[in-house]
């Protein structure tokens, strides 16, 4: 009679003791971000026999609720894992920027490619160097814009004070269209539209639905595409280089996993039928044509030109390198 064996990185992975593993993630699983950290802490705990007893704490509650600290927190091993938006990490990290630069990705098929290819391995390179190993990118959309009145041209935007998360790339971007960005909280943001002073908020359709903006003042919804945005999920680096080869292989694909069901989520959250309700609850959405954001573009020319050398300009020329090749199979 044969015995069968267990090899020994496995055997001692098996045998090792439980493991708690906090999960960061800055919103919940309401939306893509949250459902990617749900998704995946459940993964892990059920695949590793409960070994890696990971627990998920969404609304960036161990970052001091505050989403520009999670990659540093992560960093710093105050949890050992998060799924993180290229669009807060950038404060921490200047090339996720790319994805932001203004109009630089026309459509979420040139994203994708961005998080797939190349570029998503420079980032990759870049976050693991800075302490947090990458093992997954998703693409999770654009920043469109919801405001008070139609906003089909940059004149339009002349004099609108806008809320903004906090980004200097954003801001700067929204002031070389002549509007007034302002980074403030939800509760200021609410009290800012019922008094009247606020005439815009710059969202993700996931965000415009959740919080009902369509029911108060914030009627129309211009799909703009101003930035865009992607999902990271990491690991702290020396939490990472303990695991065996078994763990690491056990968290990546639960990663990968994840990552399908929150891109999934988020084209749901977008597509027609979710746009048509949103109508019919009472938003007015528009989508800007390829031509209207070319004009958004050169409007905001001087702040993709100041922002390149920021970011790395042979990370943007491969990026916009990306999306040229994408462009041209569709």
């Amino acid at each position: 009679m044969t015995l069968a064996t267990v090899p020994a990185e496995r055997a001692s992975a098996l045998d090792a003791p439980t493991q708690p593993l906090k999960l960061s993630t800055a919103q919940g699983p309401a939306y893509p971000l949250g459902k990617a950290g749900e998704i995946w802490a459940t993964l892990i705990r059920e695949r590793s026999g409960g070994r890696l007893a990971v627990t998920h704490f969404p609304g960036a509650t161990l970052s001091a609720r505050d989403p520009a600290r999670e990659f540093g927190a992560l960093r710093d091993r105050t949890f050992e894992l998060a799924v993180g938006s290229t669009f807060v990490w950038s404060a921490q990290v200047p090339q996720l920027n790319v994805l932001a630069l203004p109009w630089l990705v026309p459509d979420a098929p040139e994203l994708e490619a961005l998080v797939d290819g190349d570029v998503g391995k420079r980032l990759s390179a870049t976050l693991e160097a800075a302490g947090v190993v990458p093992v997954a990118w998703v693409a999770n959309g654009f920043i469109e814009l919801a405001s008070k009145v139609p906003v089909n041209k940059p004149a339009d935007l002349a004099g609108m004070q806008v809320r903004v998360q906090p980004s200097p790339l954003v801001e700067e971007t929204l002031a070389a269209l002549k509007a007034r960005p302002s980074a403030m909280s939800a509760a200021d943001a609410r009290a800012a539209l019922e008094s009247g002073r606020l005439d815009g908020q710059e969202t993700s359709i996931a965000a415009y639905s959740a919080s009902r903006l369509y029911a108060g003042p914030l009627t129309h919804l211009q799909l703009w595409h101003a930035h865009a945005d992607a999902l990271v999920f990491g690991v702290n680096r020396s939490v990472w280089e303990s695991w065996p080869q078994s763990d690491r292989q056990l968290v990546r694909e639960a990663a990968v996993e994840a990552s399908q069901e929150a891109l999934a989520m988020a084209r749901r959250l977008a597509d027609d039928s979710a746009l048509a309700k949103l109508g019919a609850q009472g938003a007015v959405v528009t989508r800007l044509t390829p031509a209207g954001r070319d004009t958004f573009r050169e409007a905001a020319r001087e702040v993709y030109d100041r922002w390149t050398p920021i970011i790395g300009a042979e990370l943007v020329e491969a990026a916009q390198a990306e999306i040229a090749g994408r462009r041209s199979t569709r």
